[in-house]
C-alpha cells in the first residue's frame, strides 16, 4: 500500500515540541516529508536538522550568532509566512514562542493549511479571528498541548452531550510548597517540573497556572464549550490528561505516559492509532494511586486572574501574554521573585485600555506594549 507523505512546516523546529515533533517524523518515515523548518537563534540546532531532514525551506533568525555555518547548504532565509503557504505543505505545526506564529498561521489557514497547534497563546489573542477563518477554509486545527489533545480524545465519537470539561494541573513545581516560601523559590527550583520535560518558559506558566488559563481559553475556542462548563482539577500524578463528562453522567478520561510524544503523534496521524516503540506504555499495575484536588486559589492567584482576563477577549488576552512573557523572563534572570510575576501582571492590566473587537495588528500591538511596559514597572516593584 501507498502511503502519501504528508508535507509538514515546523515553526519552532529547534524547541521542546518541535524536537519531539521530529521524533514522530523519524518513528513514521514513510508518513511525513519535512518541507520547512523554522527556528530562532539555535543555529547548531538547526543545521542538524537541515543535514537529517533536507527541507524545501529554512528560517531563521537574521540577528542570531552563528548564522553563517547555514551558508553551505545554499539556502534563502524564508519567512514563515511564504513557507507555510507553499503548495507542499499539508499540516504547519505551530510550536514557536511568544505570539511569531500568529501571522503565519492566520496565512496557513487562509492558504487552506491543517494546524497543529502547540502555540496556544495565538488562538487566546486571536481565538475568533481563528475560529471564523477556520471554518471558512474548512480546515482541522489539532491541539499538541497534552490536556486539550486529550479533551479532543475523549469527545470523539461522541454526540453533543457534552455536560463539561475537565482539564488537570499537577501543579508543577510548587506543589508541594508552603505559600509562605514561594517569595524564595529560585528559577531553578521551579524549573524543575516533577512530571514533564518543557521548555522553561511553559515550565513557569505551569507552576503560576497561568498555562492551565491558557488552555482553558484554547479549548473554549477549539471547542465552542462555554467558559462555566470548563473545570480545573489538581492531579499530581500527570496520568490523567482530561477527563470529559457527559449529560448521563458518564464520564470518559485519556491516560499515558507524561510524554508530549504522543499527543503530537496523535495529531500528526489525525487520530490514527498507530504502535510507536519509543513511547512508553502505561503500566496500570505500578501505579499506586490516582489523587485529585481543588485548586488552591491563595497557591495560584494567577490562575483566577488570567482566566478572568481571558473571558473579557478584545485585546485582554495578548496584554496578558504579553506581560506574562516578560514577567516569566525576568523570574529567569532573578529579576524579580516568584511571587511578583503576579503583582506584574496585576500593574499591567490595572493601565491596558483595551481595544474593542481589534484585528491582528492590534492584538499585535498589545502584546507587544505590555512586554514592554512590563520592564519599566518592574522598577517600580
Amino acid at each position: 500500500m501507498v502511503i502519501d507523505k504528508k508535507g509538514l512546516a515546523i515553526l519552532g523546529s529547534t524547541g521542546s515540541i518541535g524536537q519531539q515533533t521530529l521524533d514522530i517524523v523519524r518513528a513514521f518515515p514513510n508518513n511525513f516529508q519535512v518541507i520547512a523548518l523554522a527556528a530562532n537563534n539555535n543555529i547548531y540546532s538547526l543545521e542538524n536538522q537541515i543535514k537529517e531532514f533536507k527541507p524545501k525551506f529554512i528560517s531563521f533568525n537574521n540577528d542570531a550568532e552563528n548564522k553563517h555555518l547555514l551558508e553551505p547548504y545554499g539556502y534563502f532565509n524564508s519567512t514563515m509566512e511564504n513557507m507555510v503557504t507553499d503548495p507542499d505543505v499539508d499540516i504547519v505545526i505551530a510550536a514557536t514562542n511568544s505570539c511569531s506564529s500568529l501571522i503565519p498561521i492566520i496565512e496557513a489557514i487562509k492558504a487552506k493549511k491543517d494546524i497543529a497547534l502547540a502555540n496556544k497563546e495565538s488562538i487566546v489573542m486571536a481565538g475568533n479571528l481563528i475560529s471564523k477563518l477556520s471554518k471558512e477554509n474548512n480546515i482541522n486545527i489539532f491541539p499538541l498541548d497534552s490536556e486539550p489533545n486529550a479533551i479532543w480524545q475523549c469527545i470523539k465519537g461522541e454526540d453533543l452531550g457534552v455536560y463539561k470539561l475537565i482539564l488537570t494541573a499537577s501543579g508543577g513545581a510548587v506543589r508541594n510548597q508552603k505559600i509562605s516560601d514561594l517569595s524564595r523559590l529560585t528559577p531553578k527550583q521551579v524549573l524543575n517540573h516533577p512530571n514533564w520535560e518543557m521548555g522553561s518558559k511553559i515550565t513557569i506558566d505551569s507552576s503560576t497556572l497561568i498555562n492551565k488559563a491558557l488552555e482553558v481559553a484554547e479549548s473554549h475556542w477549539l471547542f465552542n464549550i462555554e467558559w462555566e462548563k470548563i473545570e480545573i482539577l489538581m492531579h499530581p500524578q500527570s496520568i490523567i490528561h482530561s477527563m470529559v463528562e457527559f449529560n448521563d453522567g458518564s464520564i470518559k478520561a485519556q491516560m499515558s505516559h507524561p510524554d508530549m510524544r504522543l499527543p503530537i503523534q496523535y495529531a500528526l496521524l489525525q487520530e490514527k492509532r498507530q504502535i510507536n516503540p519509543n513511547l512508553k506504555r502505561l503500566d496500570l499495575k505500578k501505579i499506586n494511586q490516582l489523587n485529585f484536588e481543588q485548586l488552591d486559589k491563595n497557591k495560584y492567584p494567577c490562575f483566577e486572574l488570567s482566566l478572568e482576563t481571558l473571558k473579557l477577549g478584545h485585546t485582554w488576552p495578548a496584554v496578558l501574554c504579553g506581560i506574562d512573557e516578560t514577567a516569566v523572563e525576568l523570574f529567569l534572570k532573578n529579576k524579580i521573585q516568584f511571587n511578583q510575576i503576579l503583582t506584574l501582571i496585576e500593574k499591567a492590566l490595572s493601565i491596558h485600555r483595551p481595544k474593542q473587537n481589534p484585528d491582528i495588528q492590534q492584538i499585535l500591538d498589545s502584546f507587544n506594549w505590555a512586554k514592554k511596559e512590563g520592564y519599566q514597572l518592574a522598577k517600580e516593584l
